[in-house]
């Protein structure tokens, strides 16, 4: 024993030594064979269920049988392998330099011990674009690929899977095959939209910040609130909610506020987080003066417009949260619900309210409807129908714009759901449990939330609450466009250039990464070198631009 294992575990340990102290106490159960391949490398064996061993590798040449494998990945920068073996095709896609990350993912602490006693690994451990999970859970899988995995980067992700070792853990490996599929979910629908709205998004921050307020107004404590959403059970719940009016804070979407407003119901505050310019319609009746609207930073600076000192809120951005940590501290809110009624949620949750009533939240089309009356589209629709498209028609087509609506009737009513909706209530119904507040749906027509049991009170939220900016913003943007052409070149692989940007560095980059999807987008064949000097110029030009016109 021991022939190769400390050698490999020296190296290991500069990079990972948690783990390398693992597999120095790891016990030697002979859980593998070794058998010589015809060109004299050891190859691991597994015991067949039927007798006999089963080679992880070729017998003939495995070197050469890792190369072809490779050799077959197209298009995919970052590399999943389940087993360790011999690793022949890890070795072989460090040979590759558009290859820019590995992820190893084996169990049995005890046989990878073995595998690294069996022979010396040749620059696994050396290489910066190498890690190693053994026996991790799905989640550490998952939280791993949500945290490294950069489309934008490393372009697509592959999963090569070695068969033999598999076939010993097939529950195991199914798993963490789950956990990656979880996480290139989530990952391609961020991706997705970053690829459609990053540059508008960069452009609204930018704008937005001149309309701040150096010191922030204090935000309100809240006790009990009302969050309206604009499902078309709104529509019999409001009076039910006029009743309570004076006993809460009503917190308005804006997609519900022309039907409050139609119904009398003026809201304490309005909650606004898209990054269209549709967004404005929601504002076409008016917004009384005295009315709070909170936005996220990145919302169109038109919608900003529509009150006197709008209240911004730091949303999923980088560019937000890079805003709120080196110039002027904003309430942080989750906005990663993809929809304003969660974000209105955290927001409450955020001024420390300890309960709150949730109207309109239908996340369904009851009975075929599509909104609460009063919403923008009414008016909308009724100045574009036709006696060929009469109103009918016109709300037909946007209920039948989804070819995946499936019908819903657990009694006596129904509803539409669609899998966009159905996402939108399960993370609401997966953030509930972790808020400060207790929250309480209102009785309506849409798909009911599955409200599991809530953890005990947190303290009250708003973090940065009475910290004023730090520097004039004229002042904070040109010390950003500073630091942006201060970021060096790409060159070598993605992974060494990332681990060679200093502090400051680093935060500045990962500001830059939503509208770098959206100009690869545009261009797809711009390798990772020069995507960052296109967005780096991009973003110099956008911000040169705005200065030059203040």
């Amino acid at each position: 024993m021991d022939r190769f294992l400390n050698a490999n575990l020296q190296a290991l340990a500069k990079t990972d030594p948690a783990l390398s102290a693992r597999l120095a106490a790891a016990a030697h159960l002979h859980r593998y064979g070794f058998v010589r391949s015809r060109s004299g490398e050891p190859i691991p064996t597994l015991a067949a269920p039927s007798g006999g061993v089963r080679p992880l590798h070729s017998l003939v040449d495995p070197v050469r049988e890792g190369r072809r494998l490779i050799s077959t990945v197209k298009d995919a920068g970052f590399l999943v392998f389940f087993g360790l073996g011999g690793g022949f095709a890890i070795t072989a896609a460090l040979e590759r330099e558009d290859i820019q990350h590995i992820l190893v993912i084996d169990y049995d602490i005890n046989g990878v011990a073995e595998l690294l006693d069996s022979k010396p690994y040749p620059g696994l451990w050396q290489d910066p674009r190498v890690h190693i999970l053994v026996d991790p859970p799905p989640e550490l899988i998952k939280g791993y690929i949500l945290e490294h995995y950069q489309p934008v980067l490393y372009r697509g992700i592959q999963v090569i899977p070695l068969r033999i070792r598999i076939d010993a853990e097939p529950e195991r490996f199914s798993a963490a095959g789950e956990g990656i599929n979880e996480a290139i979910t989530r990952i391609s629908g961020d991706y997705s939209v970053q690829a459609h709205f990053g540059a508008r998004w960069f452009s609204n921050i930018l704008r937005n910040l001149l309309r701040m307020k150096p010191v922030p107004d204090p935000l309100p404590a809240l006790n009990q609130a009302a969050i309206c959403a604009a499902g078309p059970s709104l529509d019999i719940q409001l009076p039910g909610l006029a009743k309570k009016r004076r006993h809460c804070f009503l917190l308005a979407t804006d997609t519900s506020l022309p039907s409050l407003l139609h119904a009398g119901l003026v809201p304490d505050a309005v909650v606004s987080i898209d990054c269209q310019h549709i967004s404005y319609y929601h504002f076409m009746q008016g917004l009384p003066g005295h009315i709070p609207l909170y936005l996220d930073v990145a919302s169109p600076p038109v919608v900003a417009s529509q009150v006197l000192h709008p209240r911004f809120f730091s949303g999923g951005h980088p560019l937000t949260r890079y805003v709120s940590q080196y110039w002027r501290p904003l309430p942080l809110v989750d906005t990663s619900g993809g929809n304003v009624t969660y974000a209105a949620l955290s927001l409450a949750d955020c001024l420390g309210a300890k309960q709150v009533e949730l109207y309109g939240a239908d996340f369904a089309y009851p009975l075929g409807r599509t909104y609460a009356r009063g919403t923008y589209l009414y008016p909308f629709f009724d100045a574009r129908q036709t006696r060929l498209a009469p109103l009918e028609t016109l709300w037909s087509a946007l209920l039948y714009r989804s070819p995946e609506l499936k019908r819903i009737q657990p009694g006596d009513a129904w509803y539409y759901e669609t899998p966009t909706l159905s996402r939108y209530r399960r993370l609401l119904e997966e953030k509930i449990p972790f808020l400060r507040a207790q929250v309480i749906p209102a009785e309506g027509l849409g798909a009911p939330l599955r409200i599991r049991k809530q953890q005990e009170a947190l303290p009250p939220g708003q973090e940065g609450r009475f910290l004023k900016a730090s520097m004039p913003v004229q002042d904070f943007i040109a010390a950003y466009r500073k630091k942006i052409c201060s970021l060096p070149a790409l060159t070598g692989t993605v992974q060494t250039y990332l681990q060679g940007l200093t502090e400051t560095q680093g935060p500045v980059l990962t500001t830059l990464l939503p509208l770098a999807a959206a100009i690869q987008h545009r261009t797809p064949f711009l390798g990772p070198g020069e995507l960052i000097e296109a967005v780096r110029d991009a973003c110099v030009k956008k911000i040169d631009a705005l200065l030059g016109r203040i």
